[in-house]
């Protein structure tokens, strides 16, 4: 038995509050600049969930992926918008009733149906997640991978062709 699983769940229920709290803030902060920030660590934070749950390789896409990649566009485009800072613009959103009506009927849905599952836990975590998708993705599944990858290719080649000026 390992010596630091109880360190480990606390670590784990930690991370979970946080992650609950920086969405909670994510979705009622009135600054839309400081909102993206806290996404970014709601996204941080369930990448460390997954960390914990032995799917390493979700979790570095998690943080290459969303917290690099997406949340630097999100962050530029709120800085590049020159009327979010205009005091006249109400940053507040008029939905919040209905959005806590649907939340509550979704949570009454879902909290007991969580209650009620069979949580099956493993004795013992897999191996790495990465290097077994690796493996597969370079030995049976090449082929699917590489057409894949050709049909992104070709996506991006229509992108950058449809948004070209006809100067």
């Amino acid at each position: 038995m390992n010596s630091f699983a109880p360190l480990v769940s606390v670590v784990q229920y930690v991370l979970m509050f946080i992650v609950l709290g920086a969405a909670i803030v994510t979705v009622s902060i009135g600054n839309l600049f400081r909102a993206a920030i806290f996404l970014a660590f709601t996204l941080l934070g369930v990448a460390g969930l997954y960390f914990f749950l032995h799917a390493d390789f979700i979790a570095a896409m998690q943080i290459l992926i969303y917290v690099g990649a997406i949340m630097t566009l999100v962050i530029f485009a709120v800085m590049l918008t020159g009327k979010m800072q205009d005091p006249l613009v109400a940053q507040s959103n008029r939905q919040k009733i209905p959005a806590f009506i649907i939340l509550c009927g979704v949570s009454a849905f879902l909290i007991p149906t969580i209650l009620k599952a069979p949580w099956r836990t493993l004795a013992t975590p897999h191996a790495t997640t990465a290097a077994n998708l690796g493996r597969a993705l370079m030995g049976e599944f090449v082929f699917p991978f590489e057409i894949v990858s050709l049909v992104l290719l070709v996506a991006l080649i229509g992108a950058i062709a449809t948004a070209r000026s006809d100067e």
